[in-house]
C-alpha cells in the first residue's frame, strides 16, 4: 500500500511539472507553425549582463537603443571600440550608457520593392540585385519581401531561408500606380514594429507617390521616429521617363477611350510582359478609383502635416497637380528626393543613389556591408519621454578625426505608454 502511495504522488509531481498545452490546442492536437520560429531577445537585467548577452533590447521598454557607425575620414569603418569610448547626450544632457555592444549581431531587414512602371530598370535587374544582396547579408539574417505598385503585396515573412527568399523576390511583378507611403506605413507598423532586436528597411524606389490613399508623408516621416529601425532608400530618378510620356497619347487606346491618368504611371505603349488587350487604366488598380477631388488628397492639409517642432518639419509640400498630371512634376520630385533624405536621416540610414545597374549592384553592396559595421548603444532617459515629443541624439567619440552616424532623434508615440 505504501509503494501504491508513493508511485500515485510521483506521477501527480511529474504531472503537475508538465508545462499545460496552450489554451487553444485540444488534447493530442499537434499544432504546425509553418513560420520561421523567431529566437526571443533576453532583456538585459544590469549593464554587465547586456554586454555579456550582447542582445538589442527591445522597443518596449525605456530603454532607447542607438545604432552607431564610427568612420575615418576616409569612410572607413573603426571597430574595437569600448563603451568608455562614446558619450551620448539626449537635448543636451549626457545620458548614462546602460547598454552597449561591438558584436556583430544579425539584422530583420525589410526588402521593399517599388514594382511601378519604369524604363530605368527592368524586372530582372531588380531581382537580380536583390537577390545578389541577400547573398551578402549574414547566415543568420532575417529578411521579409515587400513590393508595392497601386497595392501593397506581402511575399515572405521575415526568414533566413534563402531560397524562400529567393523565390519571393522572383514573385514581384511589374503593374501600375505607386502607393509608396502605404507600404512605408504598412512595413512599419504592421510587419516591422513587433519584431525585436536590430531592424533595417532597405527601400527601393525614386520616391514619388501618386496612389496612397491612406498614408502621407508626414506619417511616415513621424513613425520612423518611433521605429527603432533604420532606413536605407535606395533612390533612382525617373523624371526624364515621365517627361516623355507624360503629353503623348497611347497608341494602342481605342478611339473614344479615355486617355489614362499618368498617376498610373502607365507607358504610352504597353511594356514587354503586360498583356496590350488590358483597359487603360488596369481593372485593380488604386489608380482606377483615385478620388479627384483634391480635398481628399492629405498633401491639402491646411496644417501641412507640421508639428510644433520646428526640427522636425517635413520638407514642403509640393502644389497639387491635377489627377492626370501627379507624379510628373518637377517639385513633386524634389520633394519625393527630400521624403527619402528624411527618412534616411531620422532613422541613421544613408540614402544611396542609383541610375545603372552597376551602381544599384553597388548600393546593395554597401548597404550589406554597412549592416555588419554597427556599433549599439542604449540609455534610459533621465526624464521620462513626453509622448509626441521630438528629444535629440548626439554621439560622441573621445578619439580625433573620427566620424560619428547614428539616429538624431527619436520620439515615443501619443499611444505609445512608458
Amino acid at each position: 500500500m505504501v509503494i501504491c502511495v508513493l508511485m500515485g504522488c510521483a506521477a501527480l509531481s511529474a504531472q503537475s511539472r508538465r508545462a499545460p498545452a496552450p489554451a487553444n490546442e485540444k488534447p493530442n492536437q499537434r499544432v504546425v507553425n509553418s513560420e520561421p520560429k523567431a529566437t526571443p531577445t533576453p532583456t538585459p537585467e544590469s549593464d554587465e549582463k547586456a554586454e555579456d548577452t550582447g542582445e538589442i533590447i527591445s522597443v518596449d521598454t525605456k530603454l532607447v537603443t542607438v545604432p552607431v557607425r564610427v568612420l575615418d575620414r576616409r569612410n572607413r569603418f573603426i571597430g574595437g571600440l569600448t563603451k568608455e569610448n562614446f558619450s551620448v547626450f539626449e537635448d543636451n544632457v549626457q545620458q548614462e550608457l546602460a547598454y552597449f555592444s561591438n558584436e556583430a549581431q544579425p539584422f530583420t531587414v525589410a526588402l521593399v520593392l517599388d514594382m511601378s512602371y519604369s524604363t530605368t530598370f527592368k524586372i530582372d535587374e531588380i531581382q537580380n540585385a536583390a537577390i545578389a544582396f541577400i547573398d551578402q547579408l549574414r547566415p543568420d539574417d532575417r529578411v521579409m519581401v515587400i513590393s508595392f505598385d497601386g497595392e501593397v503585396h506581402y511575399h515572405c515573412d521575415a526568414t533566413s531561408d534563402r531560397k524562400t527568399i529567393y523565390s519571393a523576390i522572383r514573385s514581384t511583378r511589374i503593374a501600375t500606380g505607386t502607393s509608396l507611403y502605404e507600404a512605408v506605413d504598412l512595413t512599419m507598423n504592421s510587419r516591422m514594429r513587433s519584431i525585436k532586436g536590430r531592424r533595417a528597411i532597405v527601400l527601393f524606389t525614386d520616391g514619388v507617390d501618386t496612389t496612397s490613399r491612406t498614408s502621407n508623408d508626414h506619417d511616415n516621416l513621424r513613425d520612423a521616429m518611433e521605429l527603432d529601425a533604420l532606413i536605407y532608400p535606395i533612390r533612382y530618378d525617373t523624371y526624364a521617363d515621365v517627361q516623355s510620356m507624360k503629353n503623348r497619347v497611347p497608341v494602342n487606346v481605342p478611339p473614344g477611350f479615355p486617355i489614362p491618368d499618368q498617376s498610373s504611371r502607365v507607358p504610352t505603349t504597353t511594356p514587354v510582359g503586360l498583356p496590350s488587350s488590358l483597359p487603360f487604366p488596369f481593372p485593380g488598380t488604386r489608380s482606377a478609383r483615385n478620388p479627384t477631388d483634391p480635398r481628399n488628397d492629405p498633401r491639402n492639409d491646411p496644417r501641412g502635416g507640421r508639428t510644433n517642432d520646428p526640427s522636425t518639419l517635413p520638407p514642403s509640400r509640393p502644389p497639387i497637380s491635377s489627377p492626370g498630371q501627379r507624379g510628373t512634376t518637377a517639385e513633386e520630385y524634389a520633394f519625393a528626393e527630400e521624403y527619402l533624405n528624411q527618412l534616411a536621416l531620422r532613422t541613421g540610414g544613408r540614402v544611396h543613389v542609383a541610375s545603372t545597374f552597376t551602381n544599384l549592384n553597388a548600393a546593395f553592396a554597401r548597404i550589406a556591408s554597412e549592416l555588419r559595421e554597427f556599433y549599439s548603444l542604449g540609455y534610459y532617459p533621465q526624464d521620462a519621454p513626453e509622448p509626441g515629443r521630438t528629444r535629440r541624439i548626439k554621439v560622441r567619440v573621445d578619439q580625433e578625426n573620427l566620424v560619428v552616424r547614428s539616429r538624431d532623434s527619436f520620439a515615443v508615440a501619443k499611444s505609445e505608454k512608458r
